[in-house]
């Protein structure tokens, strides 16, 4: 015999609202994992940017260090003190100014135009490293016009004129290996210099605004520390965490260059010894 369904067979009110709850609960508890993971995620990414575009940053200056004072065996061109193969200019620090790091070194240039034999010429390249104010806007402060407590490390590469003896524009020099001023690096909190000669002892001042080594000690230099000050671009923290001056012991080398930001972002601090091996060739 068929059985016949009764007309009021079904889910009643209450068995829908506890399914609609029970809905619910995994679908915030889904979205809960998942939010927690995606922002770990974030941070695990966001740390890891700066750190490599910090590294980088840093080992492109180390190979340029290296470069500092190099000239070919026949270099002609008369010695000046624009040519010194390395020049420092002491900044304040955090919410002041950077080091400023500029290197000279020996070139060639090839023109297939003249006869041969006189197709190549001698000259010199200066590369200059300097902070200039960053201009991210920090999204943390309303308004939406503030920018961030921090510095983009610019770079600049000029070729030496040998009638005007000095140095070329790179917007007119017909060179097209020179540049002025390219960001390379941003959400820099502060980037320190710090030249030793071969008995391990700091050349010159280490006080802001001033420049060393000093002409008379130009070829002193044997090893340049680099310290790098990096800052994570968001929070990192969930609650504001006081930077350990401890771990900023590059940056004590010079007086007031410690960070005493209390915040949630992640600072990382970088820092090398590079061994300028072709100063005091000169």
């Amino acid at each position: 015999m068929k059985k016949k369904l009764s007309p009021d067979a079904g889910l009643t009110l209450i068995e829908i609202l506890i399914a609609v709850v029970i809905s619910s609960l995994m679908m915030a508890a889904m979205f809960t994992s998942y939010t927690i993971v995606n922002n770990t995620y974030q941070q695990v990414t966001d740390r890891a940017k700066i750190s490599q575009a910090g590294r980088d940053l840093v080992g492109q200056i180390l190979r340029e260090v290296r470069m500092a004072g190099y000239k070919y065996v026949n270099d002609d061109i008369a010695a000046s003190t624009s040519h010194n193969p390395i020049k420092i200019t002491k900044g304040t620090g955090f919410k002041g100014t950077c080091d400023k790091l500029e290197i000279v070194y020996g070139g060639i240039i090839y023109d297939g135009t003249k006869p041969a034999g006189s197709r190549y010429s001698y000259t010199r390249y200066k590369i200059t490293y300097e902070c200039k104010a960053s201009t991210i806007i920090d999204e943390t402060i309303a308004g939406g016009a503030t920018p961030i407590d921090g510095f983009s490390v610019v770079k600049s590469k000029h070729v030496w004129d040998t009638v005007a003896n000095g140095w070329k524009n790179p917007a007119t020099d017909g060179d097209d290996t020179t540049y002025f001023e390219e960001k390379i690096l941003d959400y820099v909190q502060d980037l320190v210099f710090v030249p030793f000669n071969e008995d391990g002892q700091i050349i010159g001042s280490t006080s802001s605004g001033t420049v060393t080594p000093s002409n008379a000690l130009a070829y002193d230099v044997k090893t340049v520390d680099i310290g790098l000050v990096i800052r994570s671009s968001k929070p990192f923290y969930r609650a504001d965490k006081k930077l350990d001056n401890t771990v900023r012991k590059i940056m004590s080398i010079t007086s007031g260059r410690n960070i005493q930001e209390q915040d949630k972002y992640l600072r990382e601090t970088i820092s090398v010894t590079a061994n300028a091996r072709n100063i005091g060739l000169n």
